[in-house]
């Protein structure tokens, strides 16, 4: 008997169904977060024009990094079908770590993804180990969550400067370790990653030198889409 083909399982109605469950999950925590956000943002003093003018700030922020992971999750489907890209990209939002998970979970069964030797238990092996390899950042931010502000006045005491001296260093110290791998490989990557960088710093300088307050807000999306423009021109050459 031949066997089916892993997509008509990846892109079966149950997987569907299933992938929309977790996705419902992620929409009733955002509008449950969104709403509190709102009513705790008023009972502090904040107008109502602020909070709008919060929200349309953060939908705008949001567009650029929601274009980079919808394109990411075109390449995912091609290799995993539909329902488990959109799914895993909505809870974690990457494509490196889902692709590499995912290759290593059809290896371990003597297959490359997306090949023409994948079959539905390899296909099943892959999205454990998307699965099971994010669980330890789950479990680890609900048993250290009502902790960090211990750990936060452990640093800092009582110095609200000092704390925002730490953090600014912890994020410039995230994004440089991220972006230096690429800046050292030479490549599309590399050409991204400057050409990212040097519209973002361009387009913020003119920002505030002019008081341009939409080109702020849209910064980071002319910065992806520089980036991106940059490698598939470093690809053509």
């Amino acid at each position: 008997m031949e066997e089916m083909n892993y997509l008509d399982i990846a892109n079966s109605l149950w997987m569907w169904l299933a992938a929309g469950l977790a996705i419902a999950v992620v929409l009733v925590q955002a509008f449950i977060f969104a709403r509190k956000s709102y009513r705790t943002g008023l009972e502090i003093g904040l107008s109502r024009e602020q909070m709008n003018g919060a929200i349309k700030s953060s939908v705008i922020t949001a567009f650029g990094p929601s274009i980079v992971v919808l394109t990411a999750m075109i390449a995912l489907l091609v290799s995993l079908g539909g329902p488990i890209s959109w799914m895993r990209l909505s809870f974690i939002g990457s494509a490196m770590f889902e692709m590499m998970a995912a290759s290593f979970g059809a290896q371990a069964m003597g297959v490359t993804i997306g090949s023409d030797q994948m079959t539905g238990l390899a296909f099943a092996n892959a999205v454990w180990t998307m699965t099971l390899g994010a669980l330890g950042w789950i479990i680890f931010a609900t048993l250290s969550a009502d902790k960090m502000d211990k750990v936060q006045k452990k640093f800092s005491g009582s110095d609200a400067k000092l704390m925002g001296v730490i953090a600014s260093g912890a994020i410039l110290a995230a994004f440089g370790a991220n972006s230096a791998a690429h800046l050292i490989a030479l490549n599309e990557r590399t050409a991204a990653c400057i050409v990212g960088g040097l519209v973002m710093m361009v387009l913020n300088k003119l920002a505030d030198l002019k008081n341009i307050k939409w080109l702020r807000e849209w910064a980071l999306f002319f910065a992806l889409l520089g980036g991106m423009t940059a490698a598939v021109v470093w690809l053509k050459l």
